[in-house]
């Protein structure tokens, strides 16, 4: 009787093993294809960046993280504005975050903390406080394909005012900076 139930129970247990590898199988398939889509959006759709200093306050805090849009500038070009994440033109190794001041083939003058592009007065409603130091004068002409960016804080932003290249070329732009969510009591879209 016993070798007659051997047959079963050798049955069953392959059974067994077979729907533990498809489980493990299917597992490992799963992982394997979150891990492939976290990869292609990490590289391909979106950039995260930390802010470690106070150079965009009151707009972006410091220690803050951020989510940028690597897709944001496929079909259009940066406009005045746009909160960027680009390599820092003085060391490429490092990531940056500032707002686009003057646009390719531009002009820009800074004196007296009053910035004019192309010789009209730039509004700028976000600054964090009254412009005090390095408040010009300053002349800039941005040349094609490239950007002038400073940071909303401009008593504590190290920008394209005291870079050894100031213009960020638009290749080395990553993204547009889009939404604040670390920490969560600053969550909120950027603009």
């Amino acid at each position: 009787m016993d070798e007659q139930n051997r047959p079963k129970d050798i049955e069953h247990r392959d059974e067994k093993r077979e729907s533990m590898l498809r489980e493990t199988a299917s597992w490992i398939l799963s992982f394997a294809l979150a891990l492939a889509a976290a990869l292609l959006l990490k590289n391909y759709v979106i950039i995260n960046a930390d802010v470690p200093t106070g150079s965009m306050e009151n707009t972006i805090m410091t220690g803050d993280r951020i989510i940028g849009n690597r897709l944001a500038y496929l079909n259009s070009d940066p406009q005045r504005g746009d909160i960027i994440i680009f390599r820092y033109p003085d060391d490429e190794e490092k990531l940056y975050v500032k707002r686009v001041i003057g646009l390719p083939g531009e002009t820009v003058e800074i004196k007296e903390g009053e910035v004019r592009v192309d010789g009209e007065i730039l509004e700028e409603e976000y600054l964090k406080e009254t412009w005090m130091s390095a408040t010009g004068p300053y002349h800039f002409e941005i040349p094609e394909e490239s950007y002038l960016v400073m940071g909303d804080n401009r008593n504590d932003s190290w920008d394209a005012r005291y870079w050894t290249n100031t213009y960020v070329e638009e290749e080395k732009i990553l993204g547009k900076a889009v939404v604040v969510y670390w920490p969560f009591w600053n969550f909120g879209r950027l603009e």
